[in-house]
């Protein structure tokens, strides 16, 4: 799954380790996800889309595998 949150978390001025302090989770967690080796629980991706005032479907792409 690939996502829009590195361009989302430096847009809104937010270090890695800041977003990470305010969604309760490593920073190494937030790496993870910007880099695509770690996708999100649904839990996660509505608490990140939720503190962007955004829709998931606006900073996490699903596709579909053939």
């Amino acid at each position: 799954m690939k996502n829009k949150l590195e361009e989302i978390r430096k847009l809104h001025g937010l270090k890695q380790e800041e977003l990470a302090e305010i969604l309760q989770v490593s920073r190494q967690t937030i790496g993870s996800l910007e880099n695509g080796r770690y996708n999100p629980s649904i839990t996660l991706a509505f608490k990140i889309a939720r503190y962007f005032n955004m829709n998931i479907e606006e900073i996490f792409i699903y596709e579909e595998e053939e």
